[in-house]
């Protein structure tokens, strides 16, 4: 339905000015997806010079990514209930911060905290940035704007490496936090003149029992996603965790059905528009994460690349992502949703495929446009996905419904890379262990070296003699590709899956019902 112009001043100017706030809360979404990779480059210098054991380096990483995803949902509800400005402005202010410290850390102990703190900013600033967009452009431009607002996060993703490579090489692992200030700066000052305020005109008293529930399953099921790996997925203590968080969440569930006003509509699921998109959007994550986890060491260890010449070749894809996700809402306009998105995992899947093809001497150029075809995969699922998942909501609704969308973009990534992670490792340990056993080796040399190809290349440093050095970087960079055969493959499969429940599923065009609520919304929003 057309939707009529705003008729006040203030409404008008907003409308006047929404393609500069999009600039703003894409400015502040680089803080964070630029954070997820950015610090990978840095962890041999962090072992260096904070002495942290293998133990502590997980808990680095993990510590953001646990709280991050746990406080998603509650964070959403809570910029519907207070204001999305004030959430997106509360969690850059909290990002910033946590930044400051995790840069000045002294210990391993306390960047883990730091960086726990920095996970509670990006909660409040991912969702925040999404409603704000939908609260802002009306419904027939709200599909390119959330198309370029994904192609940002795909940038951040792929130039992380680039920005981390460039800092840790030029200047100290605490410039890769740093780099966050200037952009909260930035952020906050822009927000306050351009970004106006939103909510839930409903609104909705707080519900600390879903939000509690919410955080404790999340976080359990986070938790023993990224320990799998590493302990075994079918370890009790795994088992227990993931059976915690799976009981926790089923009391969440039955919680939001009963209660008066919930975090979550529980109702919101039977709109395939939500729920098929938002499967959608956690298969192409996990694509997304694992198949970068497995090309950043790929590229590094086997093909010798320094971490920022690394990243300066993930660029095409992150460029090409960059031009097909704001440009899929013109596909969808000519195609609908359901051919749009199951076409793109299809892509994706292929893609995938493709790189089971790749030697342990493969050119940058047979590499290249194996990149590109995954982008042009994800641009064209990630952005309608997220789309057809905000409108399917009440614009009231938008901050845990964004929520819901980002919480499913990290789980996906969380499972991808524990998943290809764990075939990677079953894989390439089983061939050097059994090389080195047969040539003697003591076990501490085989523990390190079947643990990772980093671990083959220290041990190969300390080789009695240059021959036998050359031997075990030979068996384990094969060792290495033969893996990454079986993971890509592994990884096609649950993307392939989604692309038939997509074309099942996804409905192609939006319900009329969601639409006239919507344009509702929208008009009385923008015209009182």
């Amino acid at each position: 339905m057309a939707i009529a112009p705003p008729k006040t001043d203030s409404a008008s100017t907003e409308y006047d000015r929404r393609w500069w706030i999009l600039g703003v809360l894409c400015f502040s979404l680089l803080v964070i997806v630029l954070d997820n990779s950015i610090l990978n480059v840095a962890i041999p210098t962090i072992i260096r010079d904070l002495k942290a054991t293998n133990s502590q380096l997980q808990w680095i990483v993990d510590s953001y990514t646990i709280v991050f995803a746990g406080l998603l949902l509650t964070a959403g509800a809570m910029g519907d209930k207070f204001g999305r400005r004030k959430a997106l402005q509360l969690g850059l202010i909290i990002f910033g911060f946590g930044s400051l410290l995790a840069a000045l850390s002294s210990s391993a102990s306390e960047l883990i905290s730091t960086r726990a703190l920095m996970g509670v900013g990006a909660a409040f600033i991912m969702p925040a940035t999404l409603s704000i967009i939908t609260n802002v452009f009306p419904p027939q431009e709200r599909a390119k704007a959330i198309g370029i607002w994904a192609g940002v996060a795909g940038l951040g993703a792929a130039l992380g490496p680039l920005t981390g490579g460039f800092l840790v090489e030029h200047f100290y692992w605490g410039s890769v936090f740093l780099v966050n200030i200037p952009i909260v700066v930035v952020g906050l000052v822009a927000g306050i003149v351009l970004i106006p305020e939103s909510k839930d005109p409903s609104a909705p008293r707080l519900d600390p029992v879903g939000a509690v529930l919410s955080i404790a399953a999340l976080s359990l099921l986070l938790f023993a996603i990224i320990e799998a790996p590493t302990e075994g997925w079918l370890q009790p203590k795994i088992l227990g965790i993931f059976a915690a968080g799976l009981l926790l969440g089923t009391a969440f569930v039955l919680w939001e059905r009963r209660v008066p006003e919930p975090m979550l509509d529980m109702s919101f699921f039977k709109n395939p528009r939500f729920s098929a998109a938002n499967g959608a959007i956690t298969v192409v994550f996990f694509a997304m994460f694992g198949s970068i986890f497995l090309l950043t060491q790929y590229f590094q260890f086997v093909l010798g690349y320094s971490p920022l010449e690394t990243g300066v070749r993930m660029v095409p894809f992150a460029l090409t992502l960059m031009v097909v996700a704001p440009t899929s809402s013109k596909v969808v306009k000519r195609f609908g949703t359901k051919a749009t998105v199951s076409v793109g995992l299809t892509i994706v899947a292929t893609s995938l495929v493709t790189m089971a093809f790749l030697e342990v001497d493969s050119s940058y150029w047979q590499i290249v446009w194996r990149l590109m075809l995954l982008a042009v995969g994800m641009g064209l699922t990630m952005a309608p996905s997220t789309d057809s998942v905000m409108g399917s909501l009440p614009l009231g609704k938008a901050g845990v419904g964004s929520a819901v969308n980002d919480t499913t973009r990290q789980v996906g990534g969380a499972l991808g890379v524990a998943i290809i992670g764990s075939v990677l490792a079953s894989v390439y340990g089983s061939k050097v262990s059994e090389f080195l056993s047969g040539q003697g080796a003591p076990t501490e040399a085989i523990d390190a070296a079947k643990g990772s190809l980093g671990g083959a290349n220290l041990v190969a440093a300390q080789a009695p003699s240059a021959e036998a050095a050359a031997g075990l970087l030979r068996v384990a960079n094969s060792a290495f590709v033969d893996a990454l055969h079986w993971s890509v493959l592994v990884a096609a499969v649950p993307v392939a899956i989604g692309a038939v429940c997509v074309y099942l599923f996804l409905p192609a065009t939006a319900r009329s019902e969601d639409l006239r609520e919507q344009g509702v919304e929208f008009e009385a929003e923008h015209q009182n």
